[in-house]
């Protein structure tokens, strides 16, 4: 049965990064699933089904497609252009639109200029300024990644394309609202999302994830997390 405007977020490399963010509750994901650490990859095959089968599922003239990770840049541009001539497709004439969410440490000017010939949205993950961003947004070295991720928005705008701002809110920036929604304003995001940073740790010995789901028992919270009201002066 076809329904309208049923989203569904892909992540075809699974939790797999190149940067490892202290309080990322989806790169540790990978414990639950070692036969995949070395065939981390969408199949082509699965794929072509997921493009096809969610085009099939939609009764409207417009289908949403969003691609997220993990970090989904590291499938390569070649995958992506597999998706944009499936959809081509299996679409039957239909508006198709792209959300991706990114680090955007892969981003150069190549993948830029194909999001913009695509129409791709993207979402750019940043914390703010580089004393806030490096706290907990590091590479595998433990070296911060601001850099990187202000030299990708500076590609994103030179080719025009469309590009909002994730900040995640934790105890890093909490307390300095006005640096970030500044510091924002002024690298060129119009479009700023916030997201407030609630984690809870395990306390037993024998888990495997260390960051666990809210129907743990044993458990506290990380210490990165912010209160609710903490989060609400934020954004006042």
């Amino acid at each position: 049965m076809a329904v309208a405007g049923c989203h569904v977020m892909a992540k075809p490399g699974g939790a797999i990064c190149n940067i490892d963010c202290t309080y990322c509750f989806y790169l540790e994901k990978e414990a639950l699933y070692p036969e995949r650490n070395k065939n981390w990859r969408m199949s082509d095959e699965t794929l072509e089904q997921f493009i096809r089968q969610h085009i099939a599922a939609q009764s409207g003239d417009r289908i949403d497609f969003a691609w997220q990770g993990g970090e989904p840049t590291m499938m390569g541009l070649p995958f992506f252009r597999r998706v944009v001539a499936l959809c081509e497709k299996y679409g039957d004439g239909r508006k198709i639109t792209h959300a991706l969410q990114t680090n955007g440490i892969l981003v150069n000017d190549e993948w830029a200029r194909f999001f913009a010939e695509q129409h791709f949205l993207i979402g750019l993950s940043i914390d703010g300024p580089a004393s806030l961003h490096n706290h907990y947004r590091l590479n595998r070295a433990g070296k911060g990644t601001h850099e990187q991720v202000v030299a990708a928005m500076a590609r994103l705008k030179a080719h025009h394309v469309d590009f909002n701002t994730l900040t995640v809110v934790g105890k890093h920036n909490v307390g300095h609202a006005a640096d970030v929604y500044e510091f924002l304003l002024a690298a060129g995001s119009r479009f700023i999302q916030f997201i407030p940073l609630v984690e809870r740790m395990s306390t037993d010995n024998s888990s495997v994830l260390n960051l666990v789901m809210p129907g743990e028992s044993a458990a506290k919270l990380a210490p990165w997390t912010v209160p609710s009201w903490q989060y609400g002066e934020f954004l006042n």
